[in-house]
């Protein structure tokens, strides 16, 4: 019996490297998916004038690829999702539902798992641009500032609609085995022209 134990640990080992690496590829063959169809999506932009305000909210269902968010410091592309569910976030960066769009003059808030798709998000600083861009047109956001909050704290989404604000929501710290304890969260206002 003792001869056995250790081939039952390794054995054991096995089982588990192998659903991680598993989980990994499916995600990343996910969200490579999900980035072609974003691509496709906005490359049919319309090249009239951008819409008014509130003329622009789409309504998508959930899992709908919607757009595409780009990060130019970290070189990153990635497809926006409708929706926040574990499976929508497999997919790209999930739009939080009830949340607006660009141009709308109110609050925009996309989130992501850190371990994926915004494994890098910690190497934005204040004054970094996103870009989202969408079928309707693209936009600049410039960050103004970022803050850690606790997991359970939902203060940061107020949905208000004074004033067009970009927010990117994850988990952290960014190399927490487990559910994280914190979210990191990055503001962004649109850069003038």
């Amino acid at each position: 019996m003792k001869s056995k134990f250790p081939l039952l640990i390794i054995f054991a080992g096995l089982i588990l490297l192998g659903v991680g690496v598993w989980q990994y590829v499916n995600v990343k063959f996910q969200t490579n998916a999900s980035l072609e169809k974003a691509k496709e999506i906005i490359a049919h932009q319309p090249v009239d004038a951008p819409p008014k305000k509130g003329e622009n909210s789409p309504s998508p269902k959930m899992g709908d690829i919607v757009g595409l968010l780009a990060i130019p410091k970290i070189k990153a592309e990635l497809a926006i999702v409708e929706g926040t569910d574990p499976d929508d976030l497999e997919k790209g960066v999930g739009h939080y539902k009830g949340s607006y769009f660009p141009n709308d003059q109110a609050q925009i808030v996309l989130s992501g798992h850190r371990d994926t798709v915004f494994r890098r998000l910690g190497e934005l600083k204040i004054g970094d641009l996103l870009k989202m861009q969408m079928p309707f047109g693209n936009f600049t956001y410039e960050i103004t500032n970022t803050k850690i909050v606790k997991s359970d704290d939902t203060s940061i989404i107020t949905l208000q609609h004074e004033k067009e604000e970009l927010i990117l929501t994850t988990c952290y710290p960014f190399r927490f085995v487990g559910n994280a304890p914190k979210r990191y969260i990055i503001y962004a206002k649109p850069k003038s022209s």
